[in-house]
Protein backbone atom coordinates (compact mmCIF):
# COMPACT_ATOMS: atom_id res chain seq x y z
CA UNK A 1 0.00 0.00 0.00
CA UNK A 2 1.43 3.38 -0.99
CA UNK A 3 1.59 6.39 1.33
CA UNK A 4 -1.09 8.07 -0.81
CA UNK A 5 -3.41 5.09 -0.38
CA UNK A 6 -2.87 5.08 3.38
CA UNK A 7 -3.63 8.79 3.71
CA UNK A 8 -6.76 8.43 1.58
CA UNK A 9 -8.07 5.51 3.63
CA UNK A 10 -7.42 7.26 6.92
CA UNK A 11 -9.11 10.48 5.86
CA UNK A 12 -12.72 11.11 6.74
CA UNK A 13 -14.98 9.44 4.22
CA UNK A 14 -16.65 11.53 1.54
CA UNK A 15 -20.37 11.08 0.75
CA UNK A 16 -19.40 9.14 -2.38
CA UNK A 17 -17.19 6.80 -0.35
CA UNK A 18 -20.04 6.22 2.07
CA UNK A 19 -22.34 5.39 -0.85
CA UNK A 20 -19.80 2.88 -2.13
CA UNK A 21 -19.32 1.37 1.34
CA UNK A 22 -23.07 1.04 1.90
CA UNK A 23 -23.60 -0.56 -1.51
CA UNK A 24 -20.71 -2.98 -1.01
CA UNK A 25 -21.97 -3.96 2.44
CA UNK A 26 -25.46 -4.71 1.09
CA UNK A 27 -24.06 -6.83 -1.71
CA UNK A 28 -21.63 -8.72 0.51
CA UNK A 29 -24.45 -9.44 2.96
CA UNK A 30 -26.76 -10.69 0.22
CA UNK A 31 -24.32 -12.57 -2.04
CA UNK A 32 -21.12 -13.20 -0.11
CA UNK A 33 -17.64 -12.01 -1.02
CA UNK A 34 -16.83 -14.27 -3.96
CA UNK A 35 -19.96 -13.52 -6.02
CA UNK A 36 -19.75 -9.73 -5.78
CA UNK A 37 -17.77 -7.96 -8.48
CA UNK A 38 -16.41 -4.43 -8.49
CA UNK A 39 -18.69 -3.77 -11.49
CA UNK A 40 -21.71 -4.72 -9.39
CA UNK A 41 -20.58 -2.49 -6.54
CA UNK A 42 -20.13 0.45 -8.90
CA UNK A 43 -23.63 -0.03 -10.32
CA UNK A 44 -25.22 -0.38 -6.89
CA UNK A 45 -23.45 2.74 -5.64
CA UNK A 46 -24.33 4.75 -8.73
CA UNK A 47 -20.72 5.57 -9.58
CA UNK A 48 -18.46 4.85 -12.51
CA UNK A 49 -15.83 2.13 -12.37
CA UNK A 50 -13.18 4.82 -12.67
CA UNK A 51 -14.53 6.55 -9.57
CA UNK A 52 -14.73 3.28 -7.66
CA UNK A 53 -11.15 2.35 -8.47
CA UNK A 54 -9.97 5.86 -7.65
CA UNK A 55 -11.05 5.23 -4.06
CA UNK A 56 -10.42 1.49 -3.79
CA UNK A 57 -7.82 -0.29 -5.88
CA UNK A 58 -9.33 -3.73 -5.32
CA UNK A 59 -12.22 -5.59 -3.73
CA UNK A 60 -9.90 -6.67 -0.93
CA UNK A 61 -8.97 -3.04 -0.25
CA UNK A 62 -12.64 -2.07 -0.23
CA UNK A 63 -13.52 -4.84 2.22
CA UNK A 64 -10.63 -3.86 4.48
CA UNK A 65 -11.90 -0.29 4.45
CA UNK A 66 -15.37 -1.45 5.53
CA UNK A 67 -13.87 -3.26 8.51
CA UNK A 68 -11.55 -0.39 9.41
CA UNK A 69 -14.28 2.25 9.25
CA UNK A 70 -16.65 0.17 11.36
CA UNK A 71 -13.98 -0.25 14.04
CA UNK A 72 -12.89 3.38 13.88
CA UNK A 73 -16.40 4.66 14.46
CA UNK A 74 -17.83 2.13 16.90
CA UNK A 75 -15.10 -0.29 17.90
CA UNK A 76 -13.33 -0.69 21.24
CA UNK A 77 -10.12 0.97 20.05
CA UNK A 78 -11.91 4.33 19.95
CA UNK A 79 -12.57 4.08 23.72
CA UNK A 80 -9.07 3.40 24.98
CA UNK A 81 -7.43 5.78 22.50
CA UNK A 82 -9.51 8.63 23.91
CA UNK A 83 -9.19 7.60 27.58
CA UNK A 84 -7.24 10.17 29.58
CA UNK A 85 -4.26 8.95 31.55
CA UNK A 86 -5.96 9.98 34.79
CA UNK A 87 -9.32 8.43 33.90
CA UNK A 88 -10.83 5.90 36.31
CA UNK A 89 -9.90 2.39 35.17
CA UNK A 90 -13.24 0.84 36.06
CA UNK A 91 -15.18 3.58 34.27
CA UNK A 92 -13.06 3.16 31.15
CA UNK A 93 -13.49 -0.61 31.22
CA UNK A 94 -17.25 -0.26 31.68
CA UNK A 95 -17.43 2.00 28.62
CA UNK A 96 -15.12 -0.29 26.66
CA UNK A 97 -17.11 -3.43 27.48
CA UNK A 98 -20.46 -1.85 26.70
CA UNK A 99 -19.29 -0.38 23.40
CA UNK A 100 -17.45 -3.55 22.37
CA UNK A 101 -20.44 -5.77 23.01
CA UNK A 102 -22.81 -3.43 21.18
CA UNK A 103 -20.33 -3.27 18.29
CA UNK A 104 -20.22 -7.07 18.11
CA UNK A 105 -24.02 -7.16 17.97
CA UNK A 106 -24.47 -4.50 15.28
CA UNK A 107 -26.01 -5.93 12.12
CA UNK A 108 -23.15 -4.66 9.96
CA UNK A 109 -20.55 -6.20 12.28
CA UNK A 110 -22.40 -9.51 12.30
CA UNK A 111 -22.73 -9.46 8.51
CA UNK A 112 -19.03 -8.78 7.97
CA UNK A 113 -18.09 -11.54 10.42
CA UNK A 114 -20.38 -14.03 8.68
CA UNK A 115 -18.85 -13.18 5.29
CA UNK A 116 -15.30 -13.62 6.61
CA UNK A 117 -16.03 -16.98 8.24
CA UNK A 118 -17.80 -18.24 5.13
CA UNK A 119 -15.13 -17.11 2.65
CA UNK A 120 -11.77 -17.06 4.49
CA UNK A 121 -10.84 -20.64 3.55
CA UNK A 122 -11.14 -19.81 -0.16
CA UNK A 123 -9.84 -16.25 0.15
CA UNK A 124 -7.10 -16.08 2.81
CA UNK A 125 -6.53 -12.42 1.95
CA UNK A 126 -10.04 -11.71 3.19
CA UNK A 127 -9.24 -13.16 6.60
CA UNK A 128 -6.00 -11.18 6.77
CA UNK A 129 -7.74 -7.96 5.80
CA UNK A 130 -10.40 -8.50 8.44
CA UNK A 131 -7.91 -9.32 11.18
CA UNK A 132 -5.44 -6.54 10.38
CA UNK A 133 -8.05 -3.80 10.12
CA UNK A 134 -10.36 -5.04 12.89
CA UNK A 135 -9.35 -7.32 15.80
CA UNK A 136 -5.63 -6.55 15.49
CA UNK A 137 -6.17 -2.78 15.69
CA UNK A 138 -8.45 -3.11 18.71
CA UNK A 139 -6.06 -5.49 20.42
CA UNK A 140 -3.03 -3.21 19.97
CA UNK A 141 -4.90 -0.23 21.38
CA UNK A 142 -6.17 -2.21 24.35
CA UNK A 143 -2.75 -3.74 25.08
CA UNK A 144 -1.12 -0.29 25.05
CA UNK A 145 -3.75 1.08 27.43
CA UNK A 146 -3.47 -1.92 29.77
CA UNK A 147 0.33 -1.54 29.82
CA UNK A 148 -0.09 2.05 31.03
CA UNK A 149 -2.52 1.04 33.76
CA UNK A 150 -0.22 -1.75 34.93
CA UNK A 151 2.83 0.52 34.89
CA UNK A 152 1.09 3.08 37.12
CA UNK A 153 -0.25 0.46 39.52
CA UNK A 154 -3.91 0.88 38.57
CA UNK A 155 -3.99 -2.76 37.50
CA UNK A 156 -1.96 -5.73 38.71
CA UNK A 157 1.25 -6.24 36.75
CA UNK A 158 0.80 -9.08 34.28
CA UNK A 159 1.01 -9.90 30.57
CA UNK A 160 -1.07 -7.14 28.94
CA UNK A 161 -1.53 -9.16 25.77
CA UNK A 162 -3.05 -12.06 27.65
CA UNK A 163 -5.17 -9.68 29.73
CA UNK A 164 -6.54 -8.08 26.55
CA UNK A 165 -7.39 -11.48 25.08
CA UNK A 166 -9.15 -12.51 28.28
CA UNK A 167 -11.25 -9.35 28.42
CA UNK A 168 -12.35 -9.75 24.80
CA UNK A 169 -13.07 -13.42 25.44
CA UNK A 170 -15.35 -12.53 28.32
CA UNK A 171 -17.42 -10.40 25.94
CA UNK A 172 -17.74 -13.03 23.20
CA UNK A 173 -20.64 -14.76 24.84
CA UNK A 174 -23.83 -16.55 23.89
CA UNK A 175 -25.30 -13.16 22.94
CA UNK A 176 -22.92 -12.84 19.99
CA UNK A 177 -23.22 -16.52 19.05
CA UNK A 178 -27.02 -16.42 19.02
CA UNK A 179 -26.98 -13.20 17.01
CA UNK A 180 -24.53 -14.65 14.48
CA UNK A 181 -26.79 -17.69 14.03
CA UNK A 182 -29.92 -15.56 13.72
CA UNK A 183 -31.47 -17.21 16.78
CA UNK A 184 -31.76 -14.06 18.84
CA UNK A 185 -30.51 -11.12 16.77
CA UNK A 186 -31.80 -8.42 19.14
CA UNK A 187 -30.70 -8.96 22.76
CA UNK A 188 -32.41 -6.77 25.32
CA UNK A 189 -30.77 -3.75 26.89
CA UNK A 190 -30.72 -5.58 30.21
CA UNK A 191 -28.91 -8.56 28.66
CA UNK A 192 -26.29 -6.30 27.10
CA UNK A 193 -25.67 -4.29 30.27
CA UNK A 194 -25.58 -7.37 32.49
CA UNK A 195 -23.15 -9.22 30.20
CA UNK A 196 -20.82 -6.22 29.84
CA UNK A 197 -20.80 -5.54 33.58
CA UNK A 198 -20.16 -9.20 34.42
CA UNK A 199 -17.18 -9.24 32.05
CA UNK A 200 -15.63 -6.22 33.76
CA UNK A 201 -16.38 -7.61 37.22
CA UNK A 202 -14.57 -10.83 36.35
CA UNK A 203 -11.65 -8.97 34.75
CA UNK A 204 -11.22 -6.68 37.76
CA UNK A 205 -11.23 -9.62 40.17
CA UNK A 206 -8.29 -10.99 38.20
CA UNK A 207 -6.35 -7.76 37.60
CA UNK A 208 -7.25 -5.28 40.33
CA UNK A 209 -4.16 -4.18 42.30
CA UNK A 210 -3.45 -6.40 45.29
Amino acid sequence: MSQTDTVRERAEQTPKQRDIADAATRLFMAQGYADVSMDAIARAAGVSKATLYAYFASKERLFANLVGEACRISGPASVVELADGEADVRATLDTLADRTLRFMLEERSLAIYRVVIAEAARFPELGRAFYERGPSVSRRSLVTWLERQMATGKLRSADPGLAAEQLMGLLRTHLQMRALLGIDPRPTEDEIRTTAQAAVDTFMRAYAPT
